[in-house]
């Protein structure tokens, strides 16, 4: 969405007192029409707009005064008693002012019945009929001024305390998806190491595909959700690379459908997993095994699924979470809450499966037109 330019803002904020007081002024119109009447005499309409008008016209132009004071002496200060009388003594010129100010534009519209009278009249009219009003006026603009800059405050707060909360949690995401690099890099290097002397080839077609591996590993480092594309060319890579190792020992099987290519997901939220079920479901057993990585996109939600067909889960159950499965949970716990869910079950073909359920969002659901 594009934003309007500060500068075409800016007279429109400074039409809102306008409109404010203008509001006010046509409200006591009527009612300055009506008890005209009641009272046996009545004015014309047009009388009665001029002088509401110019009533809270100078009200509009003296309301400076409560609301400067206002922001500069806070009766929320611990010094209140002082502020206190600072608005006490400014109400009283408050006052004032408003009778001299408004006897002045008497003498060019005139008494309310048409009749023309001098300053000093008309100062002494107004302060018998508005001194005290004016005392309202005063500490009404005070009020609203002291309640409106509380509630801004209030919202820079809630801002700034929402920008403190997201700055924590991308930190605290960050930290976790730092801590799966150095895992994943030691693991793959262990791995070299016992090719070195027995597959010296395998080894050095092992480090060329890490070294790619590890370098997109990086360019996604930057951010916390990518396309499950972009992921699923990450996972091939480490597919790659564990290829070389197992050989034929190791089949990979991929059901993406397209629709669920442009679904953002955790980035490296399926290496790990991956990871895991080849350590535990192909390495531990000297048969073939099958690695199935799976997505279905239903409304609202996206399934991934990484299955092997190895020895499948301990009796009981899992005592504890490694680091790949326990940093994929904290991950998904802080990008999504309680909208998520990690399930480790037993494979139906034989083995172990993990699956995650998350919310189906794209990269056009974050972007505003």
């Amino acid at each position: 969405m594009i934003e309007p330019p500060i500068q075409s803002l800016a007279p429109r904020r400074a039409l809102l007192p306008f409109a404010f007081w203008t509001l006010i002024a046509l409200c006591f119109t009527g009612q300055f029409y009506i008890s005209s009447a009641q009272i046996g005499r009545p004015i014309l309409w047009r009388q009665a707009l001029i002088y509401s008008l110019a009533d809270w016209y100078v009200f509009a132009v003296l309301s400076f005064i409560p609301v400067q004071l206002t922001r500069r002496w806070n009766l929320e200060s611990p010094q209140w008693l002082r502020c206190l009388g600072v608005h006490l003594v400014a109400s009283v010129f408050f006052s004032a002012a408003y009778i001299a100010l408004r006897g002045v534009v008497t003498l060019w519209h005139g008494a309310p019945d048409g009749r023309v009278i001098g300053l000093r009249e008309a100062v002494s009219l107004l302060t018998i009929k508005t001194w005290y009003f004016n005392l309202l006026i005063y500490w009404v603009v005070a009020s609203v001024t002291h309640a409106l800059d509380y509630y801004r405050k209030f919202q820079e707060r809630s801002v700034r305390m929402i920008e403190l909360e997201r700055s924590l949690a991308q930190a605290k995401l960050q930290a976790l998806q730092m801590q799966l690099n150095p895992h994943f890099l030691f693991n793959s290097l262990n791995a070299i190491a016992e090719l070195v002397h027995t597959n010296p080839d395998g080894a050095e077609r092992m480090i060329t595909r890490l070294s790619g591996l590890l370098r997109a590993a990086l360019d996604s480092s930057d951010t916390q959700q990518v396309p499950l594309q972009r992921e699923l060319e990450l996972v091939r890579r480490y597919l790659d690379l564990e290829q070389v190792r197992f050989g034929p020992r190791l089949t990979v099987d991929l059901h993406i459908p397209e629709d669920a290519l442009d679904v953002l997901v955790p980035s490296l939220i399926l290496q790990p997993l991956v990871e895991n079920a080849i350590r535990h479901g192909i390495e531990a057993q000297s048969r073939p095994g099958l690695i199935q990585v799976k997505a279905v996109k239903e409304p609202g939600e996206l399934e991934l699924v990484v299955a092997d067909n190895g020895a499948g889960l301990p009796p009981g159950g899992l005592s504890r979470e490694g680091i790949g499965l326990s940093n994929t949970r904290a991950r998904l716990r802080e990008l999504y809450q309680d909208r998520f869910t990690l399930a480790i079950e037993g494979n139906p073909g034989g083995g172990c499966r993990v699956r995650i359920r998350i919310p189906a969002a794209t990269s056009t659901d974050h972007q505003t037109p």
